[in-house]
Protein backbone atom coordinates (compact mmCIF):
# COMPACT_ATOMS: atom_id res chain seq x y z
CA UNK A 1 0.00 0.00 0.00
CA UNK A 2 1.28 3.77 -0.56
CA UNK A 3 -0.23 6.66 0.57
CA UNK A 4 -2.73 9.05 -1.34
CA UNK A 5 -3.28 13.04 -1.41
CA UNK A 6 -7.11 11.69 -1.12
CA UNK A 7 -7.73 10.79 2.08
CA UNK A 8 -7.05 7.13 1.72
CA UNK A 9 -4.15 4.44 0.80
CA UNK A 10 -3.61 3.16 -2.19
CA UNK A 11 -3.78 -0.48 -2.36
CA UNK A 12 -1.77 -2.27 -5.20
CA UNK A 13 -0.74 -6.05 -5.61
CA UNK A 14 1.06 -8.18 -8.05
CA UNK A 15 -1.05 -11.13 -7.10
CA UNK A 16 -3.92 -8.84 -9.70
CA UNK A 17 -3.49 -7.79 -13.25
CA UNK A 18 -2.03 -4.20 -13.13
CA UNK A 19 -4.54 -1.07 -14.42
CA UNK A 20 -5.41 -0.81 -17.68
CA UNK A 21 -5.68 3.14 -16.69
CA UNK A 22 -5.39 6.03 -15.01
CA UNK A 23 -7.12 4.34 -11.46
CA UNK A 24 -6.14 2.17 -8.45
CA UNK A 25 -6.70 -1.54 -7.99
CA UNK A 26 -8.39 -0.24 -4.52
CA UNK A 27 -8.34 2.72 -2.33
CA UNK A 28 -8.61 1.69 1.59
CA UNK A 29 -10.10 4.84 4.52
CA UNK A 30 -11.79 4.86 7.02
CA UNK A 31 -12.05 1.22 7.80
CA UNK A 32 -13.40 0.57 4.36
CA UNK A 33 -12.04 -0.72 0.97
CA UNK A 34 -13.05 0.56 -2.48
CA UNK A 35 -12.29 -2.16 -5.07
CA UNK A 36 -12.49 -0.86 -8.60
CA UNK A 37 -14.06 -3.19 -11.52
CA UNK A 38 -12.01 -6.02 -11.74
CA UNK A 39 -11.72 -7.66 -15.60
CA UNK A 40 -10.71 -11.42 -16.29
CA UNK A 41 -7.21 -10.68 -16.93
CA UNK A 42 -4.59 -13.32 -15.84
CA UNK A 43 -2.09 -11.34 -13.42
CA UNK A 44 1.18 -12.92 -14.80
CA UNK A 45 0.63 -12.10 -18.53
CA UNK A 46 -1.85 -9.31 -18.35
CA UNK A 47 -4.35 -11.32 -21.28
CA UNK A 48 -7.90 -11.79 -21.24
CA UNK A 49 -8.76 -15.78 -19.60
CA UNK A 50 -9.42 -17.94 -22.77
CA UNK A 51 -13.09 -19.55 -21.83
CA UNK A 52 -16.84 -18.93 -21.44
CA UNK A 53 -18.14 -16.64 -19.08
CA UNK A 54 -17.97 -18.83 -15.96
CA UNK A 55 -14.39 -18.83 -16.58
CA UNK A 56 -14.24 -14.97 -17.08
CA UNK A 57 -16.24 -14.60 -13.97
CA UNK A 58 -13.86 -17.15 -12.06
CA UNK A 59 -10.80 -15.42 -12.89
CA UNK A 60 -12.94 -11.91 -11.95
CA UNK A 61 -13.17 -12.93 -8.55
CA UNK A 62 -10.00 -14.04 -8.29
CA UNK A 63 -8.83 -10.85 -9.37
CA UNK A 64 -11.04 -8.95 -6.57
CA UNK A 65 -10.11 -11.57 -4.15
CA UNK A 66 -6.09 -10.61 -4.78
CA UNK A 67 -6.44 -6.83 -4.18
CA UNK A 68 -8.86 -7.59 -1.20
CA UNK A 69 -6.62 -9.17 0.30
CA UNK A 70 -3.95 -6.76 -0.31
CA UNK A 71 -6.17 -4.66 1.08
CA UNK A 72 -6.35 -6.06 4.64
CA UNK A 73 -10.27 -7.33 3.54
CA UNK A 74 -11.75 -10.70 2.10
CA UNK A 75 -14.51 -11.49 0.02
CA UNK A 76 -16.35 -12.28 3.67
CA UNK A 77 -15.93 -9.08 4.29
CA UNK A 78 -17.65 -7.21 1.35
CA UNK A 79 -20.64 -5.20 1.80
CA UNK A 80 -21.64 -4.67 -1.90
CA UNK A 81 -20.74 -5.42 -5.35
CA UNK A 82 -21.99 -4.07 -9.03
CA UNK A 83 -21.47 -7.04 -11.26
CA UNK A 84 -21.55 -5.05 -14.97
CA UNK A 85 -22.41 -8.04 -18.11
CA UNK A 86 -22.32 -7.04 -21.73
CA UNK A 87 -25.13 -9.14 -21.93
CA UNK A 88 -27.64 -9.95 -19.15
CA UNK A 89 -28.83 -13.39 -20.74
CA UNK A 90 -25.20 -14.50 -19.39
CA UNK A 91 -27.06 -13.24 -15.86
CA UNK A 92 -28.27 -17.03 -14.51
CA UNK A 93 -24.57 -18.70 -15.35
CA UNK A 94 -22.60 -15.54 -13.80
CA UNK A 95 -24.86 -15.40 -10.36
CA UNK A 96 -23.93 -19.34 -10.66
CA UNK A 97 -20.21 -18.88 -10.08
CA UNK A 98 -20.75 -15.80 -7.87
CA UNK A 99 -22.74 -17.92 -5.33
CA UNK A 100 -20.10 -19.72 -4.99
CA UNK A 101 -17.52 -17.36 -3.74
CA UNK A 102 -20.10 -15.13 -1.33
CA UNK A 103 -21.78 -18.36 0.67
CA UNK A 104 -21.97 -16.54 3.78
CA UNK A 105 -24.88 -15.09 4.86
CA UNK A 106 -25.77 -12.85 5.01
CA UNK A 107 -24.74 -12.33 1.13
CA UNK A 108 -23.21 -8.62 0.22
CA UNK A 109 -25.56 -6.22 -1.27
CA UNK A 110 -25.31 -5.97 -4.65
CA UNK A 111 -26.43 -4.63 -8.26
CA UNK A 112 -26.31 -6.27 -11.53
CA UNK A 113 -26.48 -4.05 -14.76
CA UNK A 114 -25.99 -4.78 -18.76
CA UNK A 115 -23.51 -2.34 -20.38
CA UNK A 116 -22.97 -1.36 -23.91
CA UNK A 117 -19.39 -2.57 -23.58
CA UNK A 118 -16.76 -3.37 -21.27
CA UNK A 119 -12.83 -2.82 -21.38
CA UNK A 120 -11.11 -5.11 -23.81
CA UNK A 121 -14.32 -6.84 -25.18
CA UNK A 122 -14.67 -8.85 -21.69
CA UNK A 123 -17.84 -10.39 -20.76
CA UNK A 124 -18.20 -8.97 -17.01
CA UNK A 125 -16.72 -6.61 -14.32
CA UNK A 126 -17.08 -6.91 -10.61
CA UNK A 127 -16.14 -3.89 -8.50
CA UNK A 128 -16.81 -3.92 -4.86
CA UNK A 129 -17.11 -1.84 -0.77
CA UNK A 130 -15.45 -4.00 1.99
CA UNK A 131 -14.81 -3.19 5.46
CA UNK A 132 -10.85 -3.56 6.16
CA UNK A 133 -8.93 -3.88 8.92
CA UNK A 134 -9.96 -4.55 12.31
Amino acid sequence: MTNSTRGGTEVRTPNAPDPVGPYSQAIRSDGLLFASGAIPLDPKTGAVVEGDIEAQTRQVLDNLSAVLEAGDSSLDRVLKTTVYLADLAMFPRVNAVYATYFSSDPAPARATVQVAALPLGVQVEIDAIARAGD
